[in-house]
């Protein structure tokens, strides 16, 4: 949902604000008990919308109250999500995220989100002033919902914030796990199955939190490769030479990790990587791993290049923590990721589930893992 495609310069275009956000709220419209769409209604204005958390919808009394001992555990929940994904329109309009501070400690010390906060100080004058730009009025003019309070808008700012900054500091744990350090020489990272989440809207300062939490570094270049990759700013090439000192450079390949290394790393057009990150890689539900993520896997492990992929819940860790062991690779760690986005993920064919959040998991691995010999 950006404003190229508002303007009809994306693959969907829509011609206002309001048919913008009626579709996104379109796709939220079933009945959360037994699943019923506004198609199969005989009046599709029967289905009505839970009056405390605005995200579900049930097609009669009786369903809702059948639903509502589940709901009623998570509809609060629910009422944070459902402001969320609008202010997260706020991110692609340009108003967010928040300024940042360089970062008085030392990224080795910075181990939680409270730290990461104690070097902001108080966010509220950064997010005060967003709650008057333009496009927050926009937003809740045509939103199909009436506006929260001030202070619920600055609470899912900030988590529709962490939820980016938690991309870089994501980076930074891959940084501190392989002991590389950005002051003795420049980095080359890759974000390998990059998607719409990470290129959609990208902007080439996306990664500068690296710049903040490292000043003075050598040089960052971030490659975000991906088949869904989309055009816009980062879509340029790799660096042949590293980039300038201090600067954190973005660029993407659009294609297969694979192919990318074949055509692009091999033939000595870019650097290879000294960590490879996945964000929510997806590997584990991949019904044709041989074909897209098996010879990705497979290169990082005979590569034995420094690795970290994250995962939404413990169901997905465990799912992908099973098909790495069995590539024989080397997990070197694994656990809750401490900067975890702080935004709810309803799960949207059902909602009334215990909600998953970006990065929530990580695992940290690197090449093949050594067997020792059994002695004669």
């Amino acid at each position: 949902m950006t404003l190229a495609a508002l303007e009809g310069k994306g693959e969907v275009g829509f011609y206002s604000h309001k048919e913008m956000f009626q579709n996104l709220e379109d796709t939220f419209k079933f009945c959360a008990c037994c699943s019923k769409l506004p198609s199969n209604l005989p009046d599709p204005r029967a289905l009505k919308r839970c009056i405390k958390c605005l995200n579900v919808y049930y097609c009669s009394k009786e369903c809702q109250r059948k639903d509502w001992s589940l709901h009623k555990k998570f509809c609060t929940m629910l009422h944070k999500v459902s402001i969320d994904r609008l202010v997260e329109w706020l991110v692609h309009a340009g108003d967010l995220p928040f300024f940042t501070e360089v970062w008085s400690r030392p990224a080795k010390d910075i181990k939680c989100w409270d730290d990461w906060l104690s070097m902001q100080g108080d966010l509220t004058s950064r997010l005060e002033p967003v709650l008057s730009v333009k496009n927050m009025t926009d937003l809740w003019t045509n939103a199909c919902r009436p506006r929260p309070e001030e202070a619920e808008l600055r609470d899912s700012m900030w988590r529709v914030c962490s939820e980016f900054f938690s991309r870089p500091l994501t980076v930074d744990l891959g940084i501190q796990m392989s002991r590389l350090d950005p002051y003795s020489r420049p980095l080359t990272i890759h974000l390998v199955g990059a998607g719409h989440n990470e290129t959609l809207g990208a902007r080439t300062t996306d990664m500068d939190e690296l710049s903040r939490m490292f000043p003075g570094h050598q040089g960052l270049e971030v490659v975000m490769v991906g088949p869904e990759v989309v055009q816009g700013p980062i879509m340029r090439p790799p660096l042949r030479a590293f980039g300038p000192r201090g600067r954190v450079y973005i660029s993407a390949y659009k294609g297969l990790y694979h192919q990318f290394w074949e055509e692009v790393v091999e033939r000595g057009e870019a650097a290879k990587p000294d960590l490879v990150v996945g964000f929510h890689p997806g590997f584990h539900a991949s019904p044709g791993l041989g074909v897209g993520w098996l010879p990705t896997l497979l290169l990082l492990r005979d590569f034995n290049i420094p690795s970290i992929f994250t995962m939404y819940n413990k169901a997905e860790l465990q799912y992908s923590l099973q098909i790495l062991i069995e590539l024989e690779m080397d997990v070197k760690d694994t656990g809750p990721n401490p900067f975890s986005s702080q935004k709810p993920e309803q799960v949207q064919s059902s909602p009334n589930n215990p909600p998953s959040h970006c990065n929530a998991f990580y695992i940290y691995f690197q090449g093949l893992l050594e067997t020792q010999q059994e002695e004669e």
